[in-house]
């Protein structure tokens, strides 16, 4: 049964809203129908780019004016995802919400419960999760390899600097990026949820080292937490590192044996060592998200595209939920509930 392609409209056509839009528009079941921006300088370059599809001000003006769409993929700064992904359900779109879902654990059960009242699907953009060594991780803790979890070490230390942080811009301020570890390092918090669970008995100290005058928030934190289904660990992150990223790592010890994951963006098994067990050989992890001096996470979009597509086509599920993207805020607001 051959079905509709899946029609997205782009809120926010920026680095990532971009790279979703091309995404869409090589896929073969997804059609790109809208691109939506403030910034009207960019409609030149995105009219040669995606000849045809038309280009709009705002998420109001294509709501009342725009082409028909499945799907609205929200990709403008933080602090607006929920109220542009509550408008896009009650309009009867699925809605593709990158990370951060929503700033507050109030605003994310907002879009869960507007998703369950109008019958649409959100997705959350968790897409470190799709990484070879970050699903081989997953995998051999769900199969119950590792034993009693004992200690989980994450350690994120990244370089954003004035680069990054311009004047008069989004990124910094407390209403619109809400903080390191909600645009920074959201997707290891995810990691951490998706494959050890939940966390309880959290502390933190918190250190704006090199970002005074640049952001309104601190630059570096230091978290420790008990996991719920036993075991500790810690949290240690920074956007401070001079010049250039240094690396991210996830190390575990655990009842049967121990593990690390590393490299700048845990592209790569830097250490496995468990009982009966051989390493398999893992496929290579997509290269960074590159935003010119400063590189992100695995860009693993192309993946997520396709769950959209073959979810709302129901040929598949969700792998990325809201209740899920819902979850890492909370975890998120915790933690800074410490500050």
């Amino acid at each position: 049964m051959q079905h509709p392609p899946v029609r997205f409209a782009i809120c926010g056509v920026g680095h990532i809203g971009r790279r979703h839009a091309a995404l869409v528009a090589r896929h073969p079941g997804a059609v790109l129908v809208a691109l939506l921006d403030v910034r009207a300088d960019l409609q030149a370059g995105l009219t040669a780019e995606f000849p045809g599809v038309p280009f709009f001000l705002s998420l109001e003006d294509y709501l009342a004016h725009g082409p028909a769409a499945d799907v609205l993929t929200v990709a403008t700064p933080n602090g607006l995802h929920a109220p542009q992904a509550v408008a896009g359900l009650r309009h009867g779109l699925h809605v593709v919400v990158e990370k951060p879902l929503a700033l507050t654990k109030a605003d994310a059960e907002t879009i869960v419960h507007t998703a369950l009242q109008t019958g649409r699907l959100v997705f959350g953009v968790m897409q470190n999760r799709y990484s070879p060594p970050a699903a081989w991780l997953k995998q051999v803790v769900d199969e119950g390899r590792l034993g009693q979890v004992y200690l989980v070490q994450l350690s994120c230390f990244w370089n954003r600097d004035a680069r990054y942080y311009r004047p008069g811009g989004w990124k910094g301020t407390q209403t619109l990026d809400g903080g390191t570890l909600f645009t920074q390092f959201s997707h290891f918090v995810d990691l951490l949820y998706w494959v050890f669970g939940d966390v309880t008995n959290l502390s933190a100290r918190f250190r704006d080292f090199a970002h005074a005058g640049l952001t309104e928030f601190e630059d570096s934190g230091l978290v420790t937490f008990d996991l719920l289904r036993g075991g500790s660990g810690t949290l240690s992150y920074s956007t401070a590192v001079w010049d250039r990223n240094l690396e991210s790592s996830l190390t575990v010890v655990a009842e049967r044996g121990s593990l690390r994951i590393a490299g700048q963006y845990l592209d790569k098994v830097e250490y496995c060592h468990l009982e009966n067990y051989a390493l398999p050989t893992l496929p290579p992890t997509n290269p960074a998200n590159d935003y010119g001096p400063f590189q992100g996470s695995a860009a693993n979009h192309v993946q997520v595209i396709e769950n959209v597509v073959d979810t709302v086509q129901r040929r598949s599920f969700a792998t990325t939920n809201a209740l899920e993207g819902l979850k890492v805020v909370e975890i998120i607001e915790r933690i800074y509930a410490l500050r």
